[in-house]
């Protein structure tokens, strides 16, 4: 009788045991993870000291600001009120130049054929408008349909893009009650159509710049093989193009005083294709055009002219704008001369090029101070890994890090009190969120909105991913970051899962990413190392933030897919782990990751148990005519055989582990033909297979609950290969 009572108690153990272990797993779910609302587009108010920004929480997308309290700190609050996860983006914030409104696009961009996204197949699709809403009170009000909205300095009307046209409207009827529940209300209906054709242009219109008095507005007019930059005078009601060439003008940047504009000028060139290296091509330059003499078209001087070799293509920063004119009369640009990404300044008369931003490290997110005079930055900087915070003066001398430590910032936003400014700031267990900072006392960041964080994230129970170094199987060095199950005991092996990021232009980094495709990719990455995979996240070639030799990799690609000699390496480095179950590796990613899981699935089954493909490329010749219109492979036959041989539709023959494919049908990016064709070849050679279709959702998924159910299919997925 003892006896059965011992085992009786025993028995209740394990069992009570057991029910801990599951609820402690369970404290970490994809959906906890994914609950922090998402921040982006920062911007910070002409007067008044308010910033503003956009919140995506859990798909429903809001306009948020945050005031000054008069004790060096901010009030936030939400200023619209969307309440479903419909799918309607918020981008393009941008202030009266009284700060007293807010206005901002809402909805996605339409696709090749003019569709606008309708990820919950709605029966009567929106529409991308552009919206004005009240900062003290108020319910948006519609402007009309369009998007990259900019409003007059005299704050009177709003010119927007709409079919690649230029549109109006006043700001004048902004001053309705807030019905708070984000739902159109009569006066928004009536308000629909309001807006004016304000100019038409050949070609398609963007980068529109006001002049300082709002008199006149600059533009960037695209043709396909060519682009002008030009301007409108409004009180002439006349365009002016600014020395037009066969070649590409773009962005127009205003003198303080309104009188000149300055744009930077690429030569013409049609042979070089996308997802290729681009290392040298013939220089890029500056030019400068008075707008007040009266010629037609204006005349231009070029001021600064990059050197052949290294850094003759140019390469932009993650920044609105790429030139900066300063009140002290400097231009400063982005220019990799010595293989490294950094900004430069010379004189508006010419001069030499003086380095601003020394170092192994590149220069991202880039802001004026609001004297002008200095250069705010995020960078890499004597921590690869990270983003950090540094400032500048446009002349030169010794740049100042602002920001240190384990976290994460990002977009640099001055506020209008000259005294503080405001980031988008994460770190290893705490996901991107507002902040700000002053600058006698830039250690202590405070957050924005700290009441947007929801009480069940689980941040304790995160890892701390770790910086690694592979050899990639030609030996070159491959950075990664490796993330280790909390509960991994000496001498215990685990399935383990190799990660690649999509683009190839991106860097992943030890802690929550600031881009929202990454950041949900990072929180899938803890959420399978809390499922107990020993996790590599892989910066492959090609990437960026590791100079410019790096990113442009020779036979990249297209070119030759030289990134799979860094899928085999990061295989092998696992294998080589004795933490590591060498015969239940999984490999996931997306877009260009999808291409690199497909690529190491197809060549080296033996060593990658299985895989999901989110929206991954299938065949370089057609995504390369995706984004090469008149890229035609019958006339590049060289080339499309190369493209073809670097691509998994050339090296199916050993492809054996089973897959997961996962593509939205409205995809603007990848061609859902690419999972269509793949599923066929697949089908052919009897690998098996799982698909997730999300019917018109697009490339980087409009829904939150979409990202949920690929994240949880893909975990299932992973448990049913890599646990066996």
């Amino acid at each position: 009788m003892k006896t059965l009572r011992t085992a009786f108690v025993l028995l209740c153990g394990l069992f009570i045991a057991s029910t801990v272990f599951a609820q402690l797993q369970s404290a970490v779910t994809i959906e906890k993870l994914l609950s922090v609302p998402f921040p982006s587009e920062l911007v910070a108010a002409p007067v008044g000291g308010s910033v503003a920004w956009a919140f995506d929480a859990q798909g429903a997308r809001n306009v948020w600001v945050a005031e000054p309290d008069g004790k060096n700190g901010y009030k936030s609050r939400q200023i619209t009120h969307y309440t479903a996860d419909d799918g309607q983006e918020i981008t393009n914030i941008v202030w009266s130049p009284d700060a007293a409104t807010l206005v901002f696009v809402r909805g996605g961009d339409a696709n090749r054929q003019g569709e606008i996204p309708n990820p919950t197949n709605a029966p009567e699709p929106a529409e991308q408008r552009v919206w004005a809403v009240n900062v003290s009170g108020g319910e948006p009000i519609s402007l009309g349909k369009g998007s990259a909205p900019t409003v007059s300095p005299k704050g009177d009307i709003v010119v927007f893009l709409q079919g690649g046209q230029m549109w109006s409207a006043s700001l004048s009827a902004v001053n309705t009650p807030n019905t708070k529940d984000g739902k159109e209300s009569k006066s928004e209906k009536d308000e629909k159509g309001k807006a004016a054709k304000f100019l038409t242009i050949r070609g398609t219109a963007s980068a529109l710049r006001w002049s300082p008095d709002g008199g006149r507005l600059a533009f960037v007019s695209a043709r396909g093989d060519h682009s002008f930059v030009g301007f409108y005078d409004l009180a002439k009601k006349t365009i002016t193009y600014l020395d037009p060439t066969v070649d590409f003008d773009s962005e127009p940047v205003w003198s303080p005083d309104g009188k000149q504009l300055a744009f930077i000028r690429v030569p013409g060139r049609r042979s070089g294709l996308p997802f290729t290296p681009q290392r040298e091509r013939e220089p890029w330059s500056i030019r400068v055009a008075d707008v007040t003499t009266g010629a037609v078209p204006a005349k231009s001087r070029e001021i600064w002219r990059a050197e052949r070799g290294v850094g003759s293509a140019f390469q932009g920063i993650a920044a609105e704008k790429q030139l900066f004119w300063t009140a002290n009369e400097r231009i400063v640009f982005p220019w990799e001369r010595d293989g490294w990404l950094h900004l430069y300044s010379t004189g508006v008369k010419g001069g030499v090029a003086v380095l601003l931003t020394p170092g192994k490290g590149e220069v991202e997110h880039v802001a004026l101070s609001a004297d002008q005079n200095q250069i705010l930055y995020s960078s890499n900087m004597d921590d690869i890994n990270r983003r950090h915070i540094w400032r500048v003066d446009a002349v030169g001398g010794k740049p100042v890090q602002l920001t240190l430590g384990s976290g994460i910032e990002w977009s640099p936003t001055p506020i209008s009190d000259g005294k503080s400014l405001a980031v988008l700031r994460s770190d290893a267990r705490m996901p991107g969120h507002p902040a700000f900072l002053l600058f006698e006392k830039p250690s202590a960041i405070q957050p924005f909105a700290p009441e947007a964080m929801p009480k069940t994230f689980p941040a304790t129970e995160l890892v701390e991913p770790q910086a690694v170094m592979l050899l990639a199987t030609d030996s070159m060095k491959i950075p990664a970051q490796l993330f280790l199950p909390k509960n991994l005991r000496a001498g215990e092996k685990r399935p383990a899962i190799i990660f690649f990021h999509g683009g190839s232009r991106r860097q992943m980094l030890l802690g929550w990413h600031y881009m929202y495709y990454y950041h949900n990719a990072y929180g899938f990455n803890q959420y399978l190392a809390n499922l107990g995979y020993i996790v590599l996240s892989v910066n492959y070639r090609s990437g960026i933030g590791y100079g410019m030799e790096f990113r442009e990799a020779l036979n990249y690609g297209a070119a030759g897919a030289s990134e799979v000699q860094d899928v085999m390496g990061a295989g092998k480095y696992l294998q080589s782990r004795m933490d590591v179950d060498a015969k239940h590796i999984g490999l996931w990613g997306g877009s260009y990751g999808g291409y690199l899981t497909a690529m190491g699935l197809a060549q080296a089954s033996d060593m990658f148990a299985c895989g999901v493909d989110i929206h991954g490329v299938f065949d370089w010749n057609v995504v390369v005519g995706n984004f090469a219109g008149g890229y035609d492979s019958k006339l590049m036959q060289d080339f499309a055989r190369k493209a073809r041989e670097s691509s998994p539709v050339g090296n199916m023959s050993g492809w054996k582990s089973p897959v997961l494919l996962i593509h939205g049908d409205d995809d603007r990016n990848v061609p859902f033909r690419e999972s269509v064709d793949l599923a066929e070849a697949l089908r052919t050679r009897r690998v098996p297979f799982e698909q997730l279709i999300f019917p018109d959702d697009i490339h980087d998924f409009l829904l939150h609950r979409n990202w949920l159910r690929a994240y949880n299919t893909s975990a299932d997925f992973f448990d049913k290969y890599l646990k066996k």
